[in-house]
């Protein structure tokens, strides 16, 4: 087999193999296609905010968001534009490159769309590439955020087809893939991936994989999440994913989706910096920076940045941002402890 080469036609049999491979081959041929596609030891560096928490009507079994499940999570309205921007600013600062925008919704309503383009058009206007989780969009919704200026949508898949029906039946896997191909026919990047350890076997990691790499388009950003097992929530007793397992899903991705980003997504504070070392080893090339992914607990952004520094890695640079620019940023991230300030405190 050659590795490196973007394919849409992804065969069971082909990625068991790869799955199946002794793990140190399989670093080497992750890595391998990851520095014939990315700059060595660079990370993109993306802030998540949750712009509207809480009493969403569906009823995926991992989200403390569901309005199904009874947790401790504090329903809030949509945060106001101007302190979802000032929220942009302070991560700009950090060395964040993206900022990503989360609505706890089925979908977005009609009313709330003038306020989500004002939000997309001055994210934008600071130099920040934007990207927004809203639910499902119909074509129409999907071109108006692209007129606004949004540069990413995030819809995951979750999880295999085969799967999907045991974490989520108020939406079908085929809708998933509806909005996917409303957010390509308007000109926006795709940003999609899944969740792993949620009790699945591991063919269905196999299946979730080949569904992204076989789209028409592979997806330009495909965050690998770890299942965040939170109190009140279906899933809360599942087995824990072995370690080992989840950085194949991360090697294996790489090899298939050769020119994506794979993100080290949620459940990294149960990783150690080894098992994330061995992720970006692996191919893993952007992280989520701050101290909540939407409404769970993410690595303190301080001890992201000295991490990076261990590894001898950095934020990627945008074209429009000098490395010295990027470089103070680190140093101050590094010096600077109190960043729970700088994060919205979803409850």
């Amino acid at each position: 087999m050659e590795y490196g080469i973007v394919r849409h036609d992804w065969k069971h049999n082909e990625v068991k193999a790869l799955f199946d491979m002794p793990f140190n081959d399989l670093l080497f041929h992750a890595a391998s296609v990851h520095r014939k596609n990315f700059k060595q030891n660079e990370v993109q560096i993306s802030t998540l905010l949750s712009i509207k928490t809480g009493a969403c009507p569906e009823d995926c079994k991992y989200c403390p968001q569901s309005g199904h499940y009874k947790t401790d999570l504090e329903r809030e309205r949509l945060m106001e534009v101007e302190k979802v921007v000032n929220q942009a600013k302070l991560a700009k600062e950090k060395g964040a490159t993206r900022f990503c925008m989360g609505a706890a919704w089925s979908d977005p309503k009609d009313r709330d769309m003038p306020y989500i383009e004002k939000m997309v058009k001055e994210v934008s206007a600071l130099g920040l590439e934007t990207c927004m989780t809203l639910g499902k969009l119909d074509n129409e919704k999907a071109h108006a955020l692209r007129d606004a200026g949004l540069d990413y949508y995030n819809h995951n898949l979750d999880t295999s087809p085969e799967y999907y029906e045991q974490i989520i039946t108020t939406r079908t896997y085929q809708d998933r893939l509806n909005t996917i191909d409303h957010v390509r026919d308007a000109g926006m990047k795709v940003c999609s991936g899944g969740i792993v350890g949620m009790g699945e076997q591991a063919a269905d990691r196999y299946g979730l994989l080949m569904q992204l790499a076989n789209l028409p388009k592979q997806p330009e950003s495909v965050p690998i999440n770890m299942l965040v097992k939170v109190a009140g929530t279906p899933l809360e007793d599942v087995d824990d994913l072995d370690h080992f397992e989840f950085i194949r899903t991360i090697a294996v991705a790489r090899i298939m989706m050769p020119e994506s980003y794979v993100r080290l997504s949620a459940g990294r504070t149960a990783m150690n910096e080894q098992m994330q070392s061995m992720c970006f080893f692996a191919g893993a090339n952007s992280i989520f920076y701050g101290d909540k992914l939407l409404t769970t607990e993410n690595p303190e952004a301080d001890a992201d940045m000295n991490l990076l520094k261990k590894l001898g890695m950095k934020p990627e640079t945008r074209e429009d941002y000098s490395d010295e620019a990027y470089e103070a940023s680190l140093n101050s991230a590094i010096a600077d402890k109190a960043t729970s300030e700088l994060f919205y405190e979803a409850k």
